[in-house]
This record gives C-alpha cells, structure tokens and sequence, in this order.
C-alpha cells in the first residue's frame, strides 16, 4: 500500500506522462529560482525575511530554502515526488493565507498558481518518467 503511493506505477499513457514531466520540469525550476535567490542572499534575508508561524526568521528562511530548493529537485526528477511536494504545498499555503493573507489577490496571485499547481500534480502523481516510477517498477518485480 505505501510503496504504491510512494512510487506509483500505473501509468499507461505516455502523452499525459509527458505532460507531467513537462510540468514538473517547469514548475520546479521556477520554484528553484526562487529557492537560489534566498541562498544567495541569506545574509540580507536573514534581516527582513518574514517569521509567519514564529520559529524565528532564520529557521523560517532555511526552511522556505529547502522547500524550494531541495524539495525542487526531487520534484523534478521524480524522486519521492510526494514527500517532495508536501513542503512546497505547505510553503506556498504559508505565503498565500499568512504571509500575503491580508493583501489583495493581486499580490499573491503567484503563489496561489504555484500552489494550485502543486496540490494537482500531487493527486495525479509523477507520471511514468519519474525515478519513483522505476522504484515501483523495480519493487513490483521483486515482490512477483
């Protein structure tokens, strides 16, 4: 039951896992964009970056870097694709209801498209170009 929902396997379509690849691709490296530009300037963030669930600003620094670094990567590729997206979900609803939450749509109208994003692809799953579609390959197998 785990392994199915950690590495999915059903994925029969090639265009609709193309998409997906796509998709992941894309949004990920946007995301990463953003995940490079807080490391690169860590030291300035420290200062002015926002403490919205109070954990203090460089613990909510580090981990908006991760989230959009880290996690980024293994979105990309595939690779515990799930586990990946449930920081980036969680960051981006951080940004959407807390940090941005009083403020017109207009200002966090992008993270609200990243978000929307991320919640779909994490019900449809990596798709069959993924590393986490060859574990499951490989675990199917094995348990055959």
């Amino acid at each position: 039951m785990i392994y199915n929902f950690l590495f999915p396997t059903k994925y029969n379509d090639t265009r609709g896992s193309s998409l997906l690849l796509v998709l992941r691709i894309l949004f990920g490296l946007l995301l990463m964009h953003h995940g490079l530009q807080k490391v690169m300037n860590f030291q300035e963030l420290s200062h002015s970056f926002p403490d919205p669930i109070g954990l203090g600003v460089d613990v909510s620094l580090s981990l908006a870097i991760f989230a959009e670094l880290v996690c980024s990567i293994g979105f990309i590729v595939g690779f515990l694709y799930r586990l990946a997206l449930i920081p980036m979900i969680f960051t981006m609803c951080v940004v959407v209801f807390v940090v941005f939450g009083h403020q017109p749509f207009s200002a966090k109208e992008l993270p609200f498209i990243y978000l929307s994003v991320f919640i779909i692809l994490y019900i449809t799953g990596p798709g069959k170009y993924s590393i986490d579609h060859f574990i499951g390959d490989k675990l199917t197998k094995r348990t055959k």
